[in-house]
């Protein structure tokens, strides 16, 4: 339920704020004075879009708030799953600077639009003129069917069904797909495949044929090379090791002169050692390389088709040769498998199929159980609100599967006696859908559990003894339920437990609107203008008196 309302910086408002009471809540005004407005407003807390032609003055940013009693509507979930704190009273903010930029708090949280929205359609119902449009839609009379049946269960079981029916299905479909193109790639994977798989191929192969290739290219100038090196090394007379040993001897001649030149003959020794380890090193090598020419011819012969195979696939290594074969292997495979695959598939489709089916004709029965009630309920309300001749039926037709389920439902209307029953949207007037839409909204209220409902205006088009039974009926919902009435008929207005009056203040620089919680004698006086106008008589106060009485 809204406690309180406040407006700050938007169009004509200045600074409004409003407390409801828990009743009957009515709201008048002149056309203009910014009654509208105000539900602008609402509609911009409730998660609406906005920009900065909303601001009043244009150096100051617009902030609208209201606070909220929520203990008894069961929102803990809705607060857990979007990480928001849990307080009472909940306090919704909406904030538009001069810069344009809009931002949403909920209970000083920050949240997205999307958010503010689901929560404010748990919070309240406001009706528009695009409510009295959706009355003409299938979807939105389902809806309704599926409010007043309680067919939330069925429902929401129906969706889960249908969910898994469209990914079997998607499955099923892009499985049929994919073996149209394995068809048609089939023989060439096969051959490609072999291709790669009668190499072996080996995870860092390609490195090692291509240094072994460098080596046996340049083998016989290597075992060269190396015999010269050694040669150079180990010469009897002039070889270094040679030389070496005879400076290794004068060094230790050193140590025992002077016991400093310890550590330098030590360093020498360890040279000594690397380069005799070295040696063999060489010496190991030269028995390693062989002037092998078939050996050369084989691995020039793999490696011309290691680069072939690289060409053709785009590939500059052999592990990416090795991951096209794996993929390659894969496709084969699902290939060879298909039959098997599309089998699974077609079976788990049409299972799914028929479970969604079963569940949509439970939904459907659900559904269709509560027509006759319905029709009944919305017919004794209209008679109420001076139709009584009013007719209401549903047209039920089975559809292939949908969202919403196998259903689609007209409401069918007729106004007069002895006419034909029509489609809703094209045989009811302007009035006629403003009591149709108030009818469904009393049948609703509690079905739908909806704390707050605002009627703007949906007393056009209706009067006298018509106005006096709708206004009747808000009071039977404002037993349970909050409603916030703009109104232009006295005798609606003088109903209400509260009785706000909006007004333009000229005042100051700027025309602004405000709005003022009337007391009885206000309250008489206002609802004698509304009678009789501006300059109202004393027949028109005593009337004004008398509506109020009664």
């Amino acid at each position: 339920m809204l406690k309180t309302l406040s407006i700050s910086n938007y169009a004509l408002i200045d600074d409004l704020h409003m407390q409801p009471g828990s009743g009957l809540n009515m709201v008048t005004g002149e056309t203009g004075a910014g009654k509208s407005i105000m539900l602008g407003a609402v509609g911009l807390l409730l998660g609406k879009r906005a920009d900065t032609k909303v601001l009043l003055h244009e150096d100051r940013k617009c902030v609208i708030e209201g606070w909220f009693e929520i203990g008894e509507y069961g929102l803990k979930d809705f607060f857990e799953e979007h990480e928001l704190d849990y307080e009472e009273p909940c306090i919704i903010r909406r904030e538009i600077s001069p810069s344009g930029k809009s931002r949403s708090f909920v209970n000083d949280s920050p949240v997205l639009l999307e958010v503010l929205k689901e929560l404010g359609s748990k919070l309240m119902d406001v009706h528009s003129q695009h409510d009295t449009l959706l009355l003409g839609e299938g979807s939105y009379q389902l809806s309704l069917v599926d409010a007043f049946s309680g067919a939330y269960s069925e429902l929401s079981e129906y969706k889960e069904k249908f969910k898994a029916y469209r990914q079997a299905k998607e499955r099923w479909e892009d499985l049929k797909k994919k073996a149209i193109e394995l068809q048609k790639e089939a023989d060439f994977n096969q051959f490609q495949l072999e291709e790669l798989s009668s190499l072996s191929l080996m995870e860092g192969e390609q490195e090692e044929l291509e240094s072994n290739q460098e080596i046996l290219e340049n083998a016989e100038e290597i075992k060269s090379k190396i015999h010269e090196v050694v040669g150079l090394f180990q010469d009897d007379q002039f070889g270094v090791l040679q030389g070496l040993g005879q400076i290794q001897q004068q060094l230790q001649n050193l140590e025992r002169l002077a016991h400093k030149f310890w550590e330098i003959k030590e360093r020498f020794h360890s040279a000594l050692i690397e380069l005799k380890d070295l040696v063999a090193t060489l010496e190991e090598e030269d028995l390693n390389v062989e002037v092998d020419f078939e050996k050369l011819e084989e691995t020039r012969e793999r490696l011309s088709k290691i680069y072939q195979l690289q060409k053709k696939h785009g590939v500059l290594t052999v592990e990416e040769l090795i991951a096209i074969e794996k993929d390659l292997a894969d496709r084969v495979f699902e290939f060879q498998n298909l039959d098997e695959s599309l089998e699974k598939a077609e079976k788990e489709f049409h299972q799914a199929e028929k479970l969604m089916i079963k569940s949509g004709e439970a939904l459907t029965a659900k559904r269709k159980s509560c027509f006759s009630s319905f029709e009944k309920s919305m017919e004794s309300l209209l008679h109420r609100l001076g139709m009584e001749n009013a007719k209401i039926k549903f047209e039920h037709q089975s559809i292939n599967s949908s969202i919403s389920g196998l259903d689609q439902i007209e409401m069918l209307f007729s106004a007069n006696k002895g006419s034909q029953l029509q489609p809703l949207k094209k045989v009811a007037s302007g009035g006629e859908f403003s009591r149709l839409l108030f009818a469904i909204k009393h049948l609703m209220a509690d079905k739908m559990a909806l704390p707050t409902l605002i009627f703007d205006e949906i007393d056009t088009g209706i009067s006298g003894e018509v106005a006096l039974q709708m206004v009747r009926m808000m009071k039977d919902i404002a037993q349970n339920h909050q409603i916030i009435c703009i109104t232009h008929l006295p005798q609606v207005a003088a109903k209400g437990d509260l009785h706000y009056f909006v007004y333009k203040d000229n005042s100051a620089a700027k025309t602004v609107s405000k709005i003022k919680l009337l007391d009885e004698n206000e309250r008489v006086l206002e609802l004698a203008k509304m009678i009789a106008g501006a300059q109202p008589s004393g027949s028109a106060v005593e009337s004004a008196k008398e509506l109020l009485a009664n």
